[in-house]
């Protein structure tokens, strides 16, 4: 299977969310969506990750972008993630990893020389078509949110 690119037609998604309910790529409704994926709530890159997105979110939405953070914990993990941290962005729950197998993020790691599987830190950038617009691979979380605010501004 094919890596996706800048261009494709992005996968789409319905997923649980915190606080309830659900969140899906097409009752995005013509927005732009900063889908970044993250392996786990409550780790130390990924709170930084999700307190930047959070900060910068009234920047998001004023450029018109909606920003979704996806991991495979379970939705009453984000919850607690969300109030520990004060998080503003809408966190989905992909306990199946489904969506974040179709967007080819369930990879081979390394630490302390031991090999296992786990999500790969990436960040997508929709379009309101639906496009894939940008993609961030491997990211490293300090000043990344910006980043990714420049890019939705270029839109």
């Amino acid at each position: 299977m094919a890596d996706l690119d800048v261009g494709d037609l992005a996968p789409q998604f319905d997923l649980p969310r915190d606080g309830g309910g659900s969140l899906s790529l097409a009752a995005s409704a013509g927005n732009s969506v900063v889908l970044y994926f993250y392996p786990q709530d409550d780790t130390t890159s990924c709170t930084q990750e999700a307190i930047s997105f959070s900060q910068l979110k009234p920047e998001f939405e004023k450029a018109g972008a909606l920003v979704i953070g996806l991991s495979p914990d379970p939705v009453k993990k984000h919850d607690k993630f969300k109030s520990k941290y004060n998080l503003t962005i809408d966190l989905a729950a992909d306990e199946e990893r489904k969506v974040i197998e179709a967007y080819h993020l369930w990879v081979e790691k390394s630490m302390y020389g031991r090999k296992y599987m786990g999500v790969e830190r990436a960040t997508f950038l929709i379009g309101g078509d639906r496009r894939i617009a940008r993609i961030w691979r491997k990211v490293r979380v300090k000043g990344h949110a910006e980043e990714v605010l420049e890019a939705v501004r270029a839109l």
